[in-house]
């Protein structure tokens, strides 16, 4: 009769209070279960919008490199710093038509590198590329980025890409 007094709701202990260790262990391992299905993707989803930044990126250094040409005659910009700096005090070599982390080469996760490809008998650039790399594929981006001065963003899936690659869609 004492023994039965001392167990009440499903065989558990008046005495006995909080949870059991079997309890504890299928809340972790539920915890854990649900984490293994948000975190890849989560880091997939992080993945797709640093690529949506790399292609609005090229798409904003294409249009700067035309705004550049336009405004001060002397071809498409020399560097990509020289589309960067300060847009209240704008000059040649600082335009300030691109924000000044774009124009340092690096952000969301991508490399941007500006080269110039071709220029006329007064050193001014005619020609010029612009690549997208990922800083880690695989986690920063996946897709590769390339445009020029004919502002068709193309993209390669395994390398870098370059001006025989496919358009994006």
């Amino acid at each position: 009769m004492e023994a039965s007094k001392n167990f009440v709701n499903g065989g558990r202990s008046k005495k006995s209070a909080g949870f059991s260790l079997i309890e504890l262990m299928i809340v972790v391992a539920v915890i854990l279960i649900i984490a293994g299905i948000a975190i890849p993707n989560f880091i997939r989803s992080k993945m797709r919008a640093n690529e949506a930044g790399a292609v609005a990126n090229v798409r904003s250094i294409t249009t700067a490199s035309v705004v550049y040409n336009t405004t001060y005659g002397l071809g498409f910009a020399p560097s990509l710093a020289a589309l960067g700096g300060d847009p209240a005090t704008p000059s040649a070599s600082q335009a300030g038509l691109i924000d000044s982390v774009l124009s340092t080469g690096i952000k969301n996760g991508y490399i941007f590198t500006y080269a110039v490809l071709a220029t006329d008998a007064n050193g001014n650039a005619q020609a010029y590329s612009v690549t997208a790399d990922p800083i880690t594929p695989g986690t920063t981006g996946d897709r590769h980025f390339y445009a020029d001065q004919t502002a068709v963003i193309r993209q390669n899936l395994t390398a870098a890409a370059g001006p025989s690659d496919g358009p994006i869609q």
